[in-house]
Parts: structure tokens; sequence; C-alpha cells
């Protein structure tokens, strides 16, 4: 098995509510050339998760009014796909 660039992850924690859907965009931005199919943001609001998700390059999903509907979080997870199987 070889070792391959496919899909991107990035994970962000703070004790105190951050940005973490900005924060997170640009740890997404940075691994763009991990996948370019789709992409996705998880914001965690003290246990209340807030998820976004669609098909397209980070920067065509992730628009200001999307980004802006995310509350301050303590964490977040977000990815980057590059379909290696089945549909995206």
């Amino acid at each position: 098995m070889s070792v391959h660039e496919e899909c991107g992850v990035f994970g962000l924690y703070s004790e105190k509510p951050v940005n973490a859907s900005g924060i997170a965009y640009y740890g997404l931005y940075a691994l763009q050339h991990r996948g370019q199919e789709s992409c996705g943001i998880v914001v965690n609001d003290d246990g209340l998760f807030t998820a976004y998700k669609d098909l397209g390059l980070i920067g065509e999903v992730f628009t200001e009014p999307v980004l802006s509907a995310f509350p301050e979080g303590t964490m977040a997870v977000a990815h980057t796909r590059y379909g290696t199987t089945g549909a995206t």
C-alpha cells in the first residue's frame, strides 16, 4: 500500500468560543489540492452541531452568507473530498 494525497481533513479546538467556521475555511483552503469535488464544515457550539457541505471548490461552497450562518464554537471539523471510487 502506498500513500496517496486524497482528501483532506482539518480540525480545531479552542477553550473559548471562536469563529471556528472561518478558521476551518482557511484550513480547508490550504488543503484544496487534496480534494476538489466537495467539502464540508461542522462546528460544535456547546453541544449543538451546525454543518454545511456541498459539491464544488471551497471558495464556491463557503460564501460569506454561508460562513456567517455558522455560530461561534469551540470545535470544528472540516473535510475536502477527492473521489477515488463511487459517486461523489
